[in-house]
């Protein structure tokens, strides 16, 4: 994989052209800055040698810096003091075994009983959480897969990874038994998948090490709406129900808010300070969070347009590999890379549990759609289901 986007390159490390260089990249670094709040720097030359677009790009960001800490006027922990603490009683139901290398990515269908898994022993499984049973297993072309997805209907799945393709499989055949049949393989991305998501049986949506992220028809094969506007590899999705609006994460440190029907990023929100690897709206549409490798789950509201929680623990941290919400977004699920699942209480940032049952780093979590169970896969080869 490539590196990620450098938001730290120094004006003037070029010999050649040095002024010119050192303006444009600290413009650049402008653009891509690791935290609104904090003072910029001295850019180490004469502001005077931006050239006026440079400049204009220079006054509209600190434009946006000053409105943002003007509505940043309290912070979520202090406004919500008087809320009670939440208690959680959270078991291991089930261990679902069947994997012979590790676990890196799950999806839970949207009958909650389902959970999609995938593993780099090249194999799709499809699990009933109910009885702990594989019901279904699909043989892939490629091992090293990154992602999957389960369609609304159920009766499809995708996945994607180095090969960088998106796979679509039926389930079931024309008779309604067991299928697994590739249906359809997108080609387009010039890197590897970082994740896909169903929109429904016709559509899916891809992110990509090509620094891209793809709407595609799945009968046709064709692009719909190809969106570009990360400076670094796209590791991570969220989609909200209406299907119009999505998030993406990415190496270049930024979260960006997406309007699929205008095909535009609408808002680059901004705090991390290391690769984003995951990303989950919350219920109610405004809000959502992300992990990331700098060891801290954020919380971001589009409406402030920026970030009001930060939840992590002592040091020294562990990367937080993926992250998800109860349904009513009190109780943030964070899987680390030191083989742990924390439970954060969203309203007062307290650590509310420890799930250190995974032998291996968690890769992944969800909550299925009731808000009834949890689902967590690790490095260990193991997926644990738990309520």
């Amino acid at each position: 994989m490539e590196e990620g986007y450098d938001n730290n390159v120094q004006p003037g490390s070029c010999p050649e052209e040095e002024n010119d260089y050192g303006a444009s990249q600290y413009v650049n670094n402008l653009l891509h800055s690791e935290w609104e709040g904090e003072e910029m720097e001295d850019p180490g030359f004469n502001l005077a040698d931006l050239t006026p677009e440079e400049r204009e790009v220079y006054e509209l960001k600190m434009q946006l810096q000053e409105k943002r800490q003007n509505v940043c006027d309290t912070s979520l922990f202090n406004e919500a003091q008087t809320a009670q603490p939440v208690a959680v009683k959270i078991r291991r139901r089930r261990d679902l075994k069947g994997h012979l290398t590790k676990v890196y990515a799950m999806d839970w269908c949207t009958d909650a009983r389902h959970v999609l898994s995938a593993s780099q022993d090249s194999r799709l499984l499809v699990w009933d959480t109910y009885s702990g049973n594989k019901i279904h297993a699909i043989e892939l072309k490629c091992s090293w897969v990154m992602c999957c997805s389960y369609a609304p209907s159920g009766n499809y799945v995708a996945s994607g990874g180095l090969d960088n393709v998106c796979s679509v499989y039926d389930l079931n055949d024309e008779e309604g038994n067991l299928s697994g049949k590739a249906i359809k393989v997108l080609t387009g991305h010039d890197g590897y998948l970082g994740e896909c998501q169903f929109l429904s049986d016709k559509q899916i949506l891809t992110s990509s090490g090509d620094h891209m992220c793809i709407l595609w028809d799945i009968a046709t094969g064709h692009q719909i709406t190809a969106l570009k506007d990360h400076q670094g590899e796209v590791d991570c999705l969220s989609v909200l129900p209406d299907n119009n609006t999505f998030l993406s994460g990415s190496t270049d440190m930024t979260v960006k808010l997406w309007d699929l029907r205008e095909g535009m990023c609408k808002q680059t929100l901004v705090g991390h300070q290391s690769d984003v690897v995951d990303c989950k709206w919350l219920s109610n549409g405004n809000n959502f969070v992300t992990a990331s490798d700098d060891g801290i789950v954020r919380l971001f509201d589009i409406r402030s347009d920026q970030e009001i929680a930060q939840y992590s623990y002592e040091y020294p941290q562990a990367g937080v590999s993926c992250v998800d919400t109860s349904l009513s977004g009190r109780i943030i699920f964070a899987g680390y890379d030191d083989f742990n699942v924390i439970l954060w209480d969203t309203l007062l940032g307290e650590l509310v549990a420890v799930l250190s049952e995974h032998g291996a780093k968690v890769s992944c979590l969800g909550v299925d759609k009731d808000g009834v169970a949890l689902c967590t896969g690790s490095w260990d080869n193991l997926l644990k289901i738990w309520n």
